[in-house]
């Protein structure tokens, strides 16, 4: 069975300005996306025994909605406050199979050597995904409206394009290109060159609209922190500067991103705080 490891995270989880009564909560999902990605992503276990393992996971969270979960069970410990956060909140399971669904994916690509032929292919991973996580916590926070939804949308398929673009060398050498591959085309370069970190001007004009399509997203989807009440906005903020932070960090770097991984320092922090409390 794949590992499960610890990981840097540029995107605040669960910090001291999520609600206290909800943060269980909040945890409890991470843990779960956590693993999950885990399982896909970590160690060198092969394909099938993954898609395994990734099935035996959502026969898990099929029973956890519905009756306890066995202390020695598999991933109990991840699965018994999911199920206290299901029971409390009454999450959409649907919401969470996307989630793996998404997984299922990032597994059959890697085996497969596949990638995404245009933009709408990649959206539409996204949308099983990232989107699912910031409807997650609407529900949690009692956010149903339409617009709501799709600025949510907006902001958390802009966080997925911005962690792909600084991780694209990692994922590269695991078999996998987020890259549309109309875009490399557009810029005349392919998965081949990007793998070998070239630093031409077409993988520099493929990093420039990687990066004005991520920021043209979360732009699109910020107005959502202003319907978020009390300590959640501002988390969401918080959030939305972390993200467009680390996109400056992307920009920054061009194509050299391709072999080296932007990173938050203090005084990021900092500036992204100024940039909350500005919005």
């Amino acid at each position: 069975m794949p590992q499960v490891t610890d990981h840097y995270e540029n995107f605040p989880v669960a910090s001291l300005l999520c609600p206290p009564r909800l943060r269980p909560a909040v945890i409890a999902l991470y843990h779960f996306a956590r693993t999950a990605d885990d399982l896909a992503d970590e160690g060198d276990t092969p394909a099938a025994q993954r898609l395994d393992a990734l099935a035996r996971y959502r026969t898990q969270l099929a029973h956890a909605d519905h009756r306890p979960v066995p202390a020695n069970g598999e991933w109990a410990e991840v699965f018994a406050p999911l199920r206290s956060a299901l029971i409390q909140h009454r999450f959409p399971l649907e919401l969470l199979n996307a989630l793996l669904d998404a997984f299922v994916q990032d597994v059959e690509m890697t085996d497969q050597q596949v990638g995404y032929a245009d933009e709408a292919h990649l959206l539409d991973y996204c949308r099983r995904s990232a989107n699912p996580v910031g409807r997650l916590l609407l529900h949690l926070y009692d956010v149903r409206n339409p617009q709501a939804l799709t600025q949510s949308d907006a902001i958390c398929t802009a966080l997925q394009l911005i962690n792909f673009w600084q991780d694209c060398g990692v994922d590269l050498s695991r078999g996998r290109c987020y890259f549309p591959a109309s875009w490399m085309r557009q810029h005349g370069t392919d998965t081949a060159t990007l793998r070998s970190g070239a630093a031409h001007g077409g993988e520099q004009a493929l990093m420039a609209q990687c990066v004005q399509h991520a920021r043209q997203l979360m732009a699109s989807g910020a107005p959502l922190v202003h319907q978020i009440p009390g300590r959640a906005g501002w988390e969401l903020r918080l959030v939305v500067q972390g993200g467009l932070r680390v996109l400056e960090k992307v920009e920054h770097l061009g194509a050299q991103v391709l072999s080296q991984r932007p990173r938050l320092y203090a005084p990021d922090y900092l500036v992204m705080v100024w940039r909350a409390l500005r919005m």
